[in-house]
Parts: structure tokens; sequence; C-alpha cells
């Protein structure tokens, strides 16, 4: 985990590159603007973030900061927060790189950023066009645009189905754990431990020969199981999920072996039984 003295003088970087949501300060090439995926990924199966106790650091909540000239101050008291306005999202871009408190931003994973609200938070995000609804985990800092209040992962944006069209009215109202719920686990190492249930999904597909092809081809060259999972709603398909994983750590290796056949986009999901 980056230290407190290393990360804070790339505090500031940070922030300016954390989310698509504000203008750049000059016009941006075709190849260098956000964009989702290169290829449809399903992303259906993805789970809310569940929120819980963590503790807050000043890792991603300096008070007040400045970004493009204009200072910010966080909520004192979120208990109460709720508002009504555009949300909007960022993805390929800064996949991979580092948000505000220093962790590695997943755009498949259900994770937001926010100018005010400490971190991390966690809220509830509504569509108010078409009344979807996901929780998400803020840890990062965005959209540093007057109309935008928040910048969601591409994961996030899509079970909200506004992924196409950039932007969408919604209502975000903070969620506040109770007392009952657990703190992270963390391994030895520093990892956080994950659900046993937790896997990388590879590809879907409507025939089951095709997942099973798949699932023998990526069998020999990854360390962990690969597995065929069916669901039939809300239609049939047939997923090729590896894992299970244990921490966080285990999903990153896992995910560099599928990146080093090819597979650049796995989500992480959680096989049901």
């Amino acid at each position: 985990m980056t230290t407190l003295k290393l990360f804070l003088p790339a505090c500031a970087l940070a922030l300016l590159a954390a989310c698509a949501g504000f203008p750049p300060l000059a016009p941006e090439p075709p190849e260098e603007r956000d964009r989702g995926p290169s290829e449809p990924v399903d992303l259906s199966d993805v789970p809310d973030a569940v929120p819980r106790h963590e503790v807050r650091t000043l890792a991603g909540n300096r008070n007040p900061y400045t970004v493009l000239g204009r200072t910010y101050r966080l909520i004192d008291d979120e208990t109460d927060y709720q508002e009504r306005g555009i949300a909007s999202w960022y993805g390929k871009k800064f996949h991979g790189r580092h948000t505000s408190n220093g962790e590695i931003y997943d755009m498949y994973a259900m994770t937001a950023a926010h100018k005010k609200l400490p971190i991390p938070s966690y809220v509830r995000v509504t569509n108010v066009d078409n009344g979807r609804s996901v929780v998400v985990r803020v840890n990062d800092r965005g959209p540093f645009h007057d109309n935008r209040i928040i910048d969601l992962s591409y994961a996030a944006a899509q079970r909200l189905g506004f992924a196409d069209q950039g932007t969408a009215m919604v209502d975000v109202e903070i969620i506040v754990p109770d007392g009952t719920a657990p703190a992270p686990l963390r391994q030895a190492g520093g990892d956080t431990a994950l659900p046993s249930n937790a896997f990388l999904q590879v590809g879907a597909f409507r025939e089951q020969s095709s997942a099973q092809r798949l699932a023998e081809s990526l069998a020999p060259d990854v360390e962990h199981g690969v597995i065929v999972s069916h669901a039939t709603t809300p239609a049939q398909v047939y997923r090729v999920r590896v894992g299970p994983l244990v921490d966080t750590g285990d999903l990153h290796r896992a995910r560099e072996q599928l990146q080093a056949l090819g597979y650049d986009q796995t989500p992480l999901v959680y096989e049901t039984p």
C-alpha cells in the first residue's frame, strides 16, 4: 500500500486525473478520450458495493482541497446527505490508475467519485428516468464540472442504463453502515479478503458448447479453477468464470494471467449457488 508520505505530493495529480467528468485544459485527440470496453461486456452480475465501517485516512480526505483553481470542502456531517443531479461515468482511460485515496480504479467495480463526501462513503444511486438503482463505494474525487454531482464507474453506469448516453439524472443518497457491519478483512500482506464466491468472468455465451470450449482452453494456463455457470434469467446464458478468489492479491494475479492470454475485460462477480 502506498504510504502517506509518498502519496500526498502526488495527490493533486491524482485529483486532476481522477475523473472524465471535467473539461480538459486543451482538446484531446480522439484516441485519448475516455471510453468503455472495446467489446460488449456482460456486467449484469457485478454486485453492489456492500456498506461496511472502514477507517477513513487523510489519503483522499484533504480538507479543503483545490482543483483547477477551485477550492472544495468536504461535508461535515454526511449522515443526511441526499441530492438530485447529473451523473457521468469514467472508464478505460482511467482503468488501472490510482484513485484519490491511492486505490486502483477498476471500471468493472461498483465505485464512484464525489467532490464532497468523505472517502470511503457508500451511496445509493437511482436513475430518475428508469428507476434502476445501485449501491456504490466512493473512493475518488470528482467530477470537477459544475453541473455534475457524481462520477460513476463504467459498471455502475451500465447497470443504471446510461453507459451509452454518457450522463443521466440521478438521485444520490448516503448509506450509513449499521453497527453490525463487518470491518474489512485483511491478510498479512495487506490484501483485502474476498467473499468465498468471488470469481472473474471471462465470457458469456448462449450456447453451452461455446462456453465449455473456452473453459477447457483456459484451464491449462490459469492457476485457479474454471467453471461454466448457467443462468436462465433474464435470458439463458452460460458464463465462463475463473476462481474462487481468496483476496485482492489473488484477484490481481488471476487478472494478470488472463490479460497475458488476451482477456482484458474480466469483471469481478459473485457466483450464486
